[in-house]
């Protein structure tokens, strides 16, 4: 029998990220397409999952998430940012900041509500818009730094507007919003009930001297801001899928009764582990030299060839234009290279609705420099 299927979303179909692991994986290629990290978690916070395991913590955890870990984690935020978010009203551990991102837009987002949202963006934005019944309205990056022009932000925001999604580090430019930026968007959004999603999962990854702007460091911005944030990206553990999000007493309480319906809580031997890991501020504030060495590796093994670049401020991804190398469209161009070159990318046109094709590719340098180096060697002679 055939059930007659209306799609909620029928433009979505398997994602790039797949289908270049795929393409890596059937052609034996040097995979630098998907996110991940190319080596392991620290065995001490992998020791204290399986002792949080072995003492009996199995079973559900409270539905905001443990205690301690709210607690450790509000502390770090509001040591970095000046804040004061309070652990037990404006904090929730999520099954991931995707899950986070989900929930935010699924609570807040209902029919015929515009969501602002810039492009490149990360793939899961949209989608969630558009299953609750809202209007995407992309706004491109001006390229070749991908900044936000925040005039054009004024002229598209329109009585419909009811959310402006922002993600520094972005993803997948690497760029990051300034101290400025944050004050403009502030100052454009004051007087107005449009709220502010912050996907700010690699806020410990930042390069160059440089300081993550979380939007709370700016008190009047966070009033009504949701912070998502990512374990994973941050302790190199992606498979583990857990996050959190911040946001006023208020905008959470309504945050958590679509969690509570949707995972209810997330993995608790996981929650005791990090709520330990999280007393040593060193595991998370030494992220930005680590993966800045691996950033220059990369790009000093391309350095005097056919690619361009604008190296990277956070993030442990790298767009390089290969306008010098060949004509060909991105996803093309993406696939030759896996298949013919043995390294796989991600052709950045995927993360755009406008139809351009930038001639830019994103690596994941969130490797071995083992690996790092034998891809530059071959990205180098082409």
């Amino acid at each position: 029998m055939q059930f007659p299927i209306v799609s909620k979303l029928p433009d979505v179909s398997t994602t790039i990220f797949t289908v270049m692991s795929k393409l890596a994986a059937d052609h034996n290629a040097i995979n630098l397409s998907q996110g991940f990290p190319g080596f392991e978690s620290d065995k001490t916070l992998i020791d204290l999952v399986s002792k949080a395991m072995r003492d009996g913590h199995n079973q559900y955890a409270p539905m905001a998430g443990l205690p301690a870990l709210r607690e450790n984690v509000c502390h770090k935020i509001n040591t970095l940012y000046g804040s004061s978010y309070n652990p037990e009203t404006e904090i929730t551990i999520t099954a991931g900041a995707t899950q986070a991102i989900f929930t935010v837009i699924t609570a807040f987002i209902s029919k015929g509500d515009e969501v602002i949202m810039f492009t490149p963006a990360y793939d899961c934005y949209e989608p969630a818009v558009i299953l609750n019944g809202g209007k995407p309205v992309n706004i491109p990056l001006k390229t070749p730094d991908y900044h936000i022009d925040l005039e054009e932000v004024k002229q598209k925001i329109s009585p419909a507007t009811k959310m402006i999604i922002i993600n520094s580090p972005h993803n997948p430019s690497g760029t990051i919003l300034s101290e400025g930026d944050l004050l403009q968007l502030q100052e454009l959004v004051r007087n107005t009930n449009i709220l502010i999603l912050s996907d700010e999962v690699y806020e410990h990854i930042i390069f160059d001297g440089k300081k993550h702007q979380s939007v709370a460091r700016f008190p009047e911005l966070a009033q009504r801001s949701f912070i998502t944030a990512s374990f994973g990206k941050t302790f190199h553990n992606t498979g583990w899928k857990m996050g959190y999000c911040v946001a006023p007493k208020e905008l959470m309480a309504e945050f958590q009764k679509v969690h509570q319906y949707n995972v209810f809580c997330v993995n608790r031997p996981i929650q005791h582990a990090l709520a330990t890991y999280l007393e040593n501020p060193e595991n998370y504030l030494e992220l930005s030299a680590f993966y800045q060495k691996k950033r220059d590796v990369f790009l000093n093994g391309i350095e005097g060839s056919k690619w361009e670049f604008i190296p990277a401020s956070g993030t442990y991804f790298q767009l390089l234009s290969y306008k010098n190398i060949t004509d060909e469209n991105d996803v093309d161009f993406a696939k030759r290279l896996t298949i013919d070159h043995k390294v796989a990318s991600i052709p950045t046109s995927v993360f755009s609705k406008n139809g351009e094709d930038p001639k830019v590719l994103r690596f994941c340098f969130a490797k071995t420099e083992e690996t790092l180096t034998q891809a530059t060697e071959i990205l180098r002679k082409l």
